[in-house]
């Protein structure tokens, strides 16, 4: 497998792109133009920018690289800025399976009774990578309903697992060999793919996602999440209410509704940034295919397959990041970075504000049209390496979905000045999380938690006690267990590192001899 994507990104001239970007050690190269070896003569790839190529490569080798490529553009520390954009443009548009598949499917997963429910099931409305769309009708409490129905792949799970394997050990393999990467945490990225799509490619959990979104937003005036129905949703199928609406990004159609976009607009950002801060839980994947409005000009999201989520910390530090930019304090931005722990200690607090002013005093030299709460968080995350700043996987995923929130936006308004959108409900959260009485409620709540364990103090100093001393020993390692899972998985990855290692030597020995 591993060669297979080896043989496949050589071939499509994608690796060209990432020679662009990095200059590998000659062992990488090597390993390149072996699986990429062939007899032809000028490819076809050569006239093409690096972001097409990457694109055409990830488009044809299947599910998980369009996904992986997806995710790559949520990393523009990684990839770059141009890269990133050009992956953004990567669709997950495969042919659908076949309507008798997919009633088998259902009639498997639900049972006689629940699948007989289901009347009129349509021919796919939408097929991507990881599953397609079909129309249906159901009968709730003698009520008909229109609904809509997400089925899986059939078998896409063992595909996308043993392909990540690979990747995983590629990764590993790059990390091992390019000390550069280390920093960008390529095995965790690899990771964290497999866990969101894992997540992705059970529905109970995108079923769950979009009922506690609406249970968080049920009262956000102008923003409708579809209901859930539990009857017709298993792990491999999800069914929920019919979007009756227009796409977003259909902008004639909305203002020939007499739908006011400017406002519709302004919406779609402030929900946004409301969700985050509030709730920190956000739909991270609002592009316009997710986005429908109705004739009353409330917003419908749909596909709730990634969603972000932020602790309360971060939360903060986010809504005092972003605000201190829209103050021009970059001193007090400086401190939250410092607080947060984003930047080592070690590093000076006024070089540090002083490149922050470098970010925030040209954007707010621009034109409105081209001020961009997403760009700005882009941007801090380019001088990362400078201060030796750790990759805040989630921060990024909200930073792209940013970028998203606010495409989306500009195309219904091109004068939508974000900071002035993004002010208030900025303001109106700090002032939430500052407010004293919220602030003794917090205090009473964990002194109330502290009571409660007072009887188990004795044991927990014990245990305490114990783990200090082996940790002084040096006989355990005080890390998280995924951490650990993390450790014993880069332990199976060296034991394959070393057998593919000796398979390439042997194979470059027996080109020599073949072709000397």
């Amino acid at each position: 497998m591993l060669f297979k994507i080896g043989r496949k990104l050589s071939t499509t001239g994608a690796i060209s792109s990432i020679y662009e970007m990095y200059n590998p050690p000659i062992s990488i190269k090597l390993f390149f133009f072996i699986v990429g070896f062939n007899f032809g003569s000028k490819k076809e790839t050569d006239n093409l920018s690096p972001g097409v190529k990457l694109c055409n490569a990830f488009q044809s080798m299947g599910t998980t690289f369009i996904k992986l490529g997806q995710f790559l553009a949520t990393r523009p520390d990684i990839i770059g800025e141009n890269l990133s954009k050009d992956l953004e443009k990567l669709q997950d548009k495969l042919p659908p399976f076949d309507l008798t598949i997919a009633k088998n499917i259902l009639k498997e997963e639900l049972g006689k009774d629940n699948f007989e429910q289901i009347k009129n099931l349509s021919e796919p409305q939408a097929a991507a990578s990881i599953a397609q769309v079909h129309f249906a009708n159901i009968n709730v409490a003698g009520k008909d309903k229109e609904v809509a129905i997400k089925i899986l792949r059939p078998d896409i799970e063992k595909i996308f697992n043993d392909e990540l394997d690979a990747l995983m050990l590629l990764a590993y393999i790059l990390q091992s060999l390019v000390k550069k990467t280390k920093r960008l945490k390529l095995i965790e990225i690899v990771q964290l793919l497999r866990e969101i799509t894992n997540v992705e490619m059970d529905l109970r959990f995108e079923a769950a996602a979009a009922n506690e979104f609406y249970e968080n937003t049920k009262n956000d005036v102008g923003f409708n999440v579809p209901k859930i129905y539990w009857n017709q949703t298993s792990k491999r199928t999800l069914c929920l209410n019919k979007i009756n609406g227009i796409s977003i990004r259909e902008i004639k159609t909305l203002k020939s509704q007499n739908i006011d976009t400017q406002k519709i607009a302004k919406n779609v950002i402030q929900h946004f940034l409301r969700h985050a801060v509030r709730d920190g839980f956000f739909h991270a994947d609002m592009h316009q295919g997710n986005l429908f409005v109705t004739k009353d000009g409330n917003i419908m999201p749909v596909d709730f397959g990634i969603m972000g989520r932020l602790n309360k910390n971060n939360r903060k530090y986010l809504a005092e990041i972003l605000y201190g930019f829209i103050k021009r304090d970059y001193k007090k931005v400086a401190e939250v970075h410092f607080l947060a722990g984003l930047v080592p200690k070690e590093a000076s607090k006024d070089e540090f504000a002083q490149a922050l002013r470098s970010i925030g005093e040209p954007i707010f030299g621009q034109s409105v049209k081209d001020i961009s709460g997403g760009k700005l968080l882009s941007q801090l995350f380019q001088i990362t390496e400078k201060f030796n700043m750790q990759t805040q996987i989630q921060l990024l995923l909200l930073q792209k979905t940013m970028v998203v929130v606010e495409g989306v936006a500009r195309k219904l308004d091109p004068n939508s000045n974000i900071w002035n959108i993004s002010r208030p409900i900025l303001e109106d959260w700090l002032k939430e999380v500052k407010d004293p009485i919220n602030k003794a409620g917090e205090v009473i709540n964990e002194a109330s938690e502290v009571l409660k364990r007072l009887p188990d103090l004795p044991i927990i100093m014990d245990r305490a006690n114990d783990v200090m001393t082996l940790i002084a020993e040096g006989k355990f390692n005080p890390n998280t267990l995924s951490y650990r899972s993390l450790k014993e998985e880069e332990l199976k990855l060296e034991l394959m590192r070393n057998k593919i290692l000796g398979g390439v030597l042997v194979l470059v020995i027996f080109i020599l001899l073949v072709f000397k």
